[in-house]
């Protein structure tokens, strides 16, 4: 690319307003600051792998909210649920005929293989289409599949994925959700007669035979394989809290801020992975790319003030009483790393009336270092505390 009448200060000092032409889908989340690292290559996962978690019980005992309850604790988009509820085999048309008779709680109904396969892909850091099982025609092939990217904790769902030792052998924590029958049935009893319009004698008939035995011949056998027995379920927070505090001592044994003590991780939150959610979408227009782009680099700059110091102040109140508070840093400034860091620069005065921000241009010489092109700084920049501004996009 060549510049026939302008040379590069030129361009740049002629510029105005925030560049969003530098915001590609690559191009644009804060490095350091945001909840979600990169996804990186499969090569790259070798040195580790998933936490793998089992959560194991009757039906209906409340395995579905305790794996809800760690997912919401974790506070952590990186971690998947897998149920083996999806890989329930088609039935043939034969059994369809009798599909009352048939016995969903058996180990024979589940395709076990294909369970392993998906997992093994996960553990391997792979991407896995996991199937809809569809309940009313008894096939796994009539909704799209499910695609389920690695993550750094699994939590693998069902009531008998303690019953096969190869599925056990996948897990590094296991769960049984351990709930008095006569509360399953009652839960089996509302959810199936409103959900599902059953017959309350047709859920009590399936129940007696069915249900109960398997429960007895092959769920309950596997509750002494459990590491953890959780009683009452969903309603039990105290072990719930002990559960997700173990699971983020394993996590931080690989957590990037105890390997650099200068970073700082944003915790997340359901609208933190909703707008990555929507900037990393193919489907989203420019304007709403730009627009959840903004409010992310709103958090990360707000979230990087509040590391800066800070000094006690006293005002009085309009009812004249005294607050003891504490007063901003005055002495900053910004500094944007051409292109993209412009697009920081407004979210940035909007946090700091008439703050100075100046611009660098730098040239990437391979992996080995970086040339300096273009700088315009304030002068005063050694005696303030400089914000710099880099957005990276993890794709």
């Amino acid at each position: 690319m060549g510049f026939n009448s302008k040379s590069v200060v030129d361009l740049i000092e002629a510029s105005s307003g925030v560049h969003f032409s530098g915001l590609h889908l690559d191009g644009l989340e804060p490095r350091n600051s945001e909840v979600e690292q990169p996804t990186t290559s499969a090569a790259e996962h070798m040195h580790k792998q998933p936490f793998v978690i089992g959560v194991a019980g009757g039906a209906a005992s409340g395995k579905k909210a305790v794996c809800d309850m760690i997912i919401e604790q974790l506070h952590d988009q990186r971690v998947v649920l897998v149920t083996q509820d999806s890989f329930y085999h088609n039935l043939t048309p034969e059994e369809l005929t009798i599909v009352h008779e048939y016995n969903f709680d058996h180990p024979d109904a589940f395709d076990t293989e294909q369970l392993l396969c998906s997992m093994e892909k996960l553990k391997h850091w792979q991407a896995v289409d996991i199937p809809k099982y569809d309940f009313k025609s008894y096939k796994s092939d009539v909704f799209p599949a499910r695609r389920v990217n690695p993550s750094d904790v699994i939590i693998l769902e069902g009531i008998l994925i303690f019953h096969d030792p190869r599925v056990r052998d996948l897990m590094n924590m296991k769960i049984f959700v351990d709930t008095d029958p006569d509360v399953r049935l009652a839960r089996r009893i509302r959810r199936d007669t409103v959900e599902k319009s059953r017959d309350i004698n047709t859920v009590l008939d399936q129940y007696s035979k069915f249900v109960k035995p398997a429960f007895d011949d092959f769920i309950l056998p596997t509750k002494k394989y459990a590491d953890i027995i959780i009683p009452r379920g969903g309603d039990n927070h105290v072990a719930i809290d002990l559960i997700v505090q173990h699971i983020c001592t394993k996590l931080g044994q690989h957590d990037l801020c105890k390997i650099y003590p200068n970073l700082y991780v944003i915790q997340s939150t359901f609208q933190i992975r909703g707008m990555h959610t929507l900037i990393r979408d193919a489907q989203t227009t420019k304007h709403d790319f730009v627009f959840y782009a903004d409010r992310l680099i709103r958090l990360v700059v707000e979230h990087g003030l509040g590391h800066l110091p800070f000094t006690e102040k006293q005002v009085i109140t309009p009812t004249d009483s005294v607050y003891t508070g504490v007063d901003f840093c005055k002495r900053l400034c910004g500094v944007s790393v051409i292109r993209s860091g412009e697009s920081m620069e407004n979210a940035l005065r909007a946090c700091c009336k008439g703050i100075k921000i100046g611009k660098i241009l730098i040239h990437r010489e391979g992996d080995n270092g970086q040339q300096l092109i273009y700088e315009k700084l304030p002068n005063d920049i050694s005696d303030r505390h400089v914000l710099l501004l880099d957005p990276i996009l993890g794709t």
